[in-house]
C-alpha cells in the first residue's frame, strides 16, 4: 500500500533530477519522470528508503504529442454547382 496519494500539481518539477519530486518523511525526495508517466506509471518512489506514494495525474496530459499529427484536417477543393 502506498504511502499516499498526491496529486501531479502538488509535485514539484525538479530540473536537476528531470522528474517531479514530492517530500518523503525520511528527509529525502519521491521521484517520478515525464517518460514514467507517459507510459502509464503513477508510481513515485523514494531512493533512500521503501516508501513509495501514488501520483494522481491525467494520463492524457503525458501522452505522445505524435499521434495527434494526423488530426488536421486537408483542405479539399470543392465544386458547386
Amino acid at each position: 500500500m502506498s504511502y499516499d496519494d498526491v496529486e501531479i500539481e502538488d509535485m514539484e518539477w525538479n530540473e536537476e533530477l528531470q522528474a517531479y519530486t514530492y517530500p518523503c518523511p525520511c528527509g529525502d525526495l519521491f521521484q517520478i519522470t515525464k517518460e514514467e508517466l507517459k507510459l502509464g506509471e503513477e508510481i513515485a518512489r523514494c531512493p533512500s528508503c521503501s516508501l513509495y506514494i501514488t501520483v494522481i495525474y491525467n494520463a492524457e496530459d503525458f501522452a505522445d504529442q505524435k499521434s495527434n499529427k494526423n488530426l488536421n484536417p486537408q483542405k479539399q477543393t470543392v465544386a458547386v454547382a
